[in-house]
């Protein structure tokens, strides 16, 4: 199974020059460390910031420099900061091309539940409504099961929709999946040492599986 670096290793492949991208909470926020560097995209951080580079070394630390996560980051040449009023306007003017984000759960049909467990306090959704109703494109990073074995991977969600069949693709630590839009989770990639009968054992929705199956390549 892939470490959480490795997940956000390969979406990073998912990434196209010109973009403007916003990475969410988790394992999503380790992407900026893999973009390529012949690639030109900037990276929107909900909080008010437009031009995130790579986590900072212990000498660039600069506890004033945030993400929505609120871990330090960089600042690229040419960065902005900016409001939160501002930074929701690029989002809900739909300026965002591509959202990456973390999951609890995730539907056959592409729906997503991301921000709360009922009867555990949680600090509120964020920007994850907004950008899931927003933007381009929706990969989701994820842990395929849960600490105690369930798929997270369902015919339906049973927590909080954040957002209605708006997930495109979804890398786990097992695999790389699309969403058919008529429901489905298509297989496209596995994860290095697994096989698709594990993929299979562990995803409660529908799982298509077409021809042989490569393993990922970072």
């Amino acid at each position: 199974m892939l470490k959480k670096q490795q997940i956000a290793q390969r979406i990073a492949k998912e990434v196209k020059n010109g973009q403007y991208i916003n990475l969410g909470i988790g394992i999503p926020t380790l992407v900026a460390n893999y973009i390529p560097e012949d690639l030109e995209i900037v990276l929107q951080s909900e909080n008010g910031l437009l031009g995130i580079g790579p986590f900072p070394t212990e000498e660039q630390i600069d506890p004033d420099l945030i993400n929505a996560g609120k871990q330090t980051i960089t600042m690229v040449k040419g960065s902005v900061l900016f409001n939160s009023a501002e930074s929701f306007a690029m989002i809900r003017g739909g300026h965002v091309h591509l959202t990456i984000l973390g999951a609890m759960e995730v539907s056959e049909n592409g729906d997503i539940a991301n921000w709360k467990i009922p009867g555990k306090m949680v600090k509120g959704m964020g920007g994850a409504m907004d950008l899931v109703a927003s933007a381009e494109n929706i990969i989701v990073a994820m842990q395929h099961c849960s600490k105690s074995g369930e798929s997270k991977l369902l015919k339906s969600c049973s927590l909080p929709i954040t957002g209605i069949r708006c997930v495109k693709k979804i890398v786990t630590d097992l695999a790389v999946l699309e969403v058919d839009p008529e429901g489905g989770f298509i297989l496209k990639e596995r994860a290095p040492g697994v096989s698709v009968e594990e993929i299979k054992s562990k995803t409660e929705g529908k799982l298509i599986v077409k021809g042989e199956i490569p393993e990922m390549e970072f």
